[in-house]
């Protein structure tokens, strides 16, 4: 089985390209729907945001709001990011780990995709065999996050501003991809890159059973 992580900018088109792969048979898991499931009410993780970033974090329901949370971590002064991604982070690794060693049993010749914001800041580049890096221009980031929000341009800039702080900059992942998806033009010019990426991707899979 290949392990192949996938990651990008903020906004850059990680989910569109994601699902691009996920509709062709590879076997995806998105940490961010992972780390939601492990800050639901019960949940270690859950305890130990809360015990950190305090109730105020969550809605009426007693959920964490992650609306609250984001503005808890980045808004900050200092940000507080680091401290939220500390308490996140193992706990994801590990759940996704056996989520692929269930994958490679089930699929030996099959690819096991790993979607995460922050693959190469997180230190984990080590676990995968290739690495997938999206990237776009930055006003496109801007104008696909005001849409995803439903906010207007300037505030959606100074968001994409505060959280790309917390990551590398799309040049560094750039340079370190094993193979590069520019999603600047169409869906359909995305989904041909995509196309050319998983034969390749296919290929060493079979190598890899």
């Amino acid at each position: 089985m290949l392990r192949v992580g996938l990651t990008g900018g903020i906004a850059c088109g990680k989910s569109v390209v994601a699902a691009m792969f996920a509709a062709q048979g590879v076997h995806v898991s998105k940490s961010d729907e992972v780390a939601h499931r492990l800050m639901l009410p019960g949940q270690p993780v859950y305890e130990a945001v809360i015990g950190h970033f305090g109730r105020d974090i969550l809605d009426e329901r007693g959920r964490i709001d992650r609306a609250k949370l984001a503005d808890a971590a980045f808004s900050s002064k200092p940000p507080r990011i680091e401290e939220l991604n500390r308490l996140v982070h193992p706990a994801v690794r590990v759940a996704q780990e056996g989520w692929m060693e269930e994958v490679g049993r089930s699929d030996p010749r099959g690819i096991a995709m790993i979607e995460a914001a922050l693959v190469l800041e997180a230190g984990g580049r080590e676990r995968f065999h290739r690495l997938v890096v999206v990237v776009c221009r930055p006003e496109q980031k801007i104008e696909r996050f005001a849409k995803r929000l439903g906010v207007d341009l300037r505030a959606a800039q100074t968001e994409v501003e505060r959280r790309s702080r917390a990551q590398w900059p799309d040049e560094e992942k750039a340079r370190l991809a094993d193979f590069l998806i520019q999603n600047t033009g169409t869906l359909e010019e995305t989904a041909g890159q995509v196309g050319r990426v998983l034969r390749q991707l296919k290929r060493e899979a079979e190598t890899k059973s």
